[in-house]
């Protein structure tokens, strides 16, 4: 079992009161409290920001971010957990089918995709910051540095520690907007969750607390299965709750997802098996009737879990929020 990424610093000096203030929310079971749904401006009298970003460049703003463009849905539902509402954000529709915690207003103009915006569009919304991800970003911030318009780089995974590193992105677009105090309350709210769930996977006395998380597609006649290994932000919150990911197979580096065909999910044994119910989950259906899948350790046991469609795997703490609770429910 891979051990839970220790408590930042920032979750060691969180006021007492502030914990116990959110664990009422948490209680309630929602990922998306209603202070989510009110977009705030940044304090007019807010100075100048300057920070660092994941490429280590420093980024000037002469106060905090106002009109954003954001080109990840990881960073689109950040902007959305602290109060502002996104100017531009790439491929609306798709973040709104895979990203439920927070969807983005349907008005909202849309700048082509996260891998190839359309730069048009972007600047059509008279941005004052552009959000990028790191690995899809070198291109784009050279088109946008180039019209001076500032550009926030972030660190979309981070195998090290793949909840430290959401954290942090949260908390550098928090700086950017001039949102710090919303982006703690975000995140003890996260913490309240995280320890709750644990409480009540201690208490549900479980047989195994073994698990996976898998997500896959239909290619042809032939199913490709993903299981996300240690190392990836599914793994890791599972693993915060007391479950220990049993998918040991090579992964990506960044993310922590590996690869392997329905005769490979043998290797899972009879532990809890998570997917993704999106798109109908055509890749199970085409499963169930496979020698191979029925005789799975998993499916005699009976745990197979389906998760609620429109969980994001890739998210922000609004998102980590609504895995926890889908691992708790389906597991007590």
């Amino acid at each position: 079992m891979r051990t839970p990424p220790r408590p930042s610093l920032r979750r060691a000096l969180l006021p007492a009161a502030l914990l116990l203030s959110v664990a009422g929310l948490a209680a309630c079971g929602t990922s998306q409290p209603a202070a989510d749904a009110e977009p705030t401006s940044p304090d007019a009298s807010a100075g100048p920001v300057s920070l660092t970003d994941a490429a280590g460049r420093t980024v000037e703003l002469d106060a905090p971010a106002e009109r954003v463009v954001v080109l990840e849905w990881q960073q689109v539902e950040d902007v959305l957990a602290l109060g502002v509402e996104p100017v531009g954000v790439a491929d609306v529709a798709g973040y709104n089918t895979y990203s439920s915690a927070l969807p983005v207003d349907e008005g909202t103009t849309d700048v082509g995709t996260r891998g190839e915006p359309n730069m048009d569009a972007v600047f059509s919304t008279d941005p004052d910051l552009v959000i990028v991800e790191a690995e899809r970003g070198a291109p784009i911030i050279d088109q946008l540095t180039e019209y001076d318009v500032p550009v926030l780089v972030t660190k979309g995974a981070d195998t090290a520690d793949p909840i430290a590193n959401m954290e942090a992105t949260f908390t550098l677009i928090a700086e950017a907007l001039g949102k710090e105090e919303e982006a703690e309350e975000v995140l003890a709210e996260l913490d309240a969750t995280i320890e709750e769930g644990k409480a009540a996977i201690a208490e549900a006395d479980l047989e195994t607390t073994e698990f996976v998380y898998v997500d896959g597609y239909v290619d042809g006649s032939n199913v490709s299965v993903r299981p996300f290994g240690q190392g990836s932000l599914m793994g890791e919150l599972g693993e915060t709750l007391g479950l220990t990911n049993v998918w040991s197979g090579k992964v990506d580096p960044a993310y922590g997802l590996g690869a392997t065909d329905p005769e490979g999910l043998r290797a899972v044994g009879d532990a809890h098996f998570f997917y993704s119910s999106t798109e109908a989950s055509a890749w199970v259906e085409a499963l169930e009737g496979n020698a191979v899948w029925q005789r799975a350790g998993f499916v005699q046991a009976d745990r197979v879990h389906p998760f609620p469609e429109g969980v994001w795997t890739f998210g922000g703490p609004r998102s980590s929020q609504q895995v926890v609770e889908a691992y708790v429910d389906a597991l007590t």
